[in-house]
């Protein structure tokens, strides 16, 4: 079994998948223009699905399977894949622990007013006037309560929030104190101190915030998106924060990436500005790997238990 990857990781996690798995032939390689001789080949690719095309699905009359090292889809070849019957995997899960600690994080900073304080002490500014907020007592609402969602609303009780979530299934969610529905958003809105959105881009999420949802909004409200950076349009988020509909945006993604020198973001004061870094860790990868042997055991076997298989049709 060849099995080709157009991502390098460091040598001791190639080893050690090379020896769990010592009658694959594995090809690791640094990026998708060095692996493109060997993906005609392959019967397993593994990729962060950014650098894949229909051209290379075409090309690729071997691969039965992809194995994405990413949460995000959106770039891949789905409907190729769909129509090949190509199995996709995806590292669904592998974000929730940076991405939960860097949302606490931001609404750490923003109650304990930590860009101010960095500001002062710059400037030699001794200022104990500074109101200072907590986390007990208000209101997170989490849209999209899967493994991130999750991990924020744990640690969010650890700080005495109230952690309300959203989802479509309506299925229970560990953490979560009460669980709605998307028809439910207007009502939740007023009350919520923070709406922290860990979606990923669908047809469905696509510019899901509107104006008058930040309308309805408290005025101290703060808004942080981790997900995607389309589900607010940008000019609608650039009227709401020039307006200053609510309190402070924390924005990590954005729909055009990188966010260019001059746009309006940067200058804003009661926008924060981070560069689509929140899932970064040491473990990114290990992790990703742990869930990827499972994967090759259950495909070695013919088995069906895998982990984060994904419905092209649907996009997730």
């Amino acid at each position: 079994m060849k099995i080709v990857s157009s991502l390098q990781p460091e040598k001791d996690l190639q080893d050690k998948i090379k020896n769990t798995f010592p009658d694959a032939a594995f090809e690791f390689y640094e990026s998708m223009e060095q692996a493109e001789g060997a993906l005609s080949q392959a019967e397993v690719f593994i990729t962060y699905g950014e650098d894949l095309t229909a051209a290379h699905i075409e090309s690729a009359k071997k691969l039965k399977w992809i194995m994405v090292m990413s949460a995000g889809l959106e770039l891949m070849p789905l409907k190729e894949c769909e129509e090949r019957g190509i199995l996709i995997t995806n590292a669904r899960g592998v974000h929730s622990i940076p991405m939960a600690e860097f949302a606490l994080g931001m609404m750490l900073m923003h109650e304990k007013k930590a860009k101010k304080l960095i500001v002062n002490e710059e400037n030699e500014v001794w200022d104990r006037n500074i109101q200072m907020g907590e986390l007990r007592g208000k209101t997170m609402l989490i849209l999209g309560t899967g493994a991130i969602g999750s991990e924020i609303a744990r640690l969010g009780k650890a700080f005495g929030l109230k952690t309300w979530g959203i989802n479509r299934s309506g299925s229970p969610v560990p953490h979560i104190d009460s669980l709605f529905s998307l028809e439910e958003l207007d009502i939740l809105l007023p009350e919520a101190d923070f709406l922290i959105s860990v979606l990923p881009s669908t047809g469905e999420t696509r510019h899901l915030l509107r104006m008058e949802h930040f309308r309805r909004m408290k005025n101290s409200a703060v808004f942080i998106n981790l997900g995607r950076g389309d589900v607010a349009g940008e000019e609608i988020l650039l009227d709401v924060m020039q307006k200053r509909l609510i309190s402070h945006a924390y924005l990590d993604v954005f729909e055009t990436e990188p966010l260019e020198k001059g746009h309006p973001f940067w200058k804003l004061d009661n926008i924060t500005v981070t560069p689509h870094l929140s899932s970064r860790s040491a473990m990114y990868l290990p992790r990703s790997f742990e869930i990827f042997a499972h994967n090759l055991h259950t495909y070695i076997q013919s088995g069906n238990d895998y982990v984060n298989k994904i419905d092209p049709g649907k996009g997730y």
